[in-house]
């Protein structure tokens, strides 16, 4: 299997901005554990971040939508979007409706408001390569997430 690049953070600081977190609260434990490892990626950035929760995956896309339009009408808008959770295949189709159609919606959603995103939510076979993935001393992939939308953040901010 192949392992992925986590080369060290060079790039430059983002200077205060402040990103939106979502974090599914459908498994807790997993959930923490995300969430740990994308705040820290933001607070070794220079950024901030706020957080909220959502009730599941397939809710995040919405509840993004909603503090968005909110953070903007209050002239705070967000730099960019975090989004946490996790989604275990079980014995019925929902896994891949869950998992396929909250992406798609993320996708859509930063797409349309030319929005930096990290999609952390992951989707696994088993609760313990969940808390593999997720676990900020091992595959962090709630820092990924968070190390995704920085990136973004910075290639938009750059492109001006």
């Amino acid at each position: 299997m192949a392992e992925p690049s986590r080369a060290p953070e060079t790039a430059k600081p983002v200077d205060g901005a402040h990103f939106l977190i979502i974090e599914a609260r459908f498994y807790d434990a997993i959930g923490e554990l995300l969430l740990e490892g994308a705040t820290k990626a933001v607070e070794a950035a220079g950024g901030r971040a706020s957080v909220f929760r959502a009730p599941g995956a397939l809710e995040i896309p919405a509840a993004a939508a909603m503090l968005l339009d909110a953070a903007e009408k209050s002239g705070a808008p967000y730099a960019g979007v975090i989004t946490l959770g996790c989604v275990i295949r079980g014995e019925t189709y929902h896994f891949e409706i869950v998992a396929g159609e909250s992406a798609r919606a993320l996708m859509d959603l930063s797409v349309a408001r030319k929005i930096p995103l990290g999609n952390g939510i992951l989707t696994t076979e088993n609760e313990a390569q969940a808390f593999e993935r997720a676990d900020p001393a091992k595959l962090d992939k709630g820092g990924d997430a968070a190390r995704a939308a920085l990136a973004m953040y910075r290639l938009k901010r750059e492109a001006r």
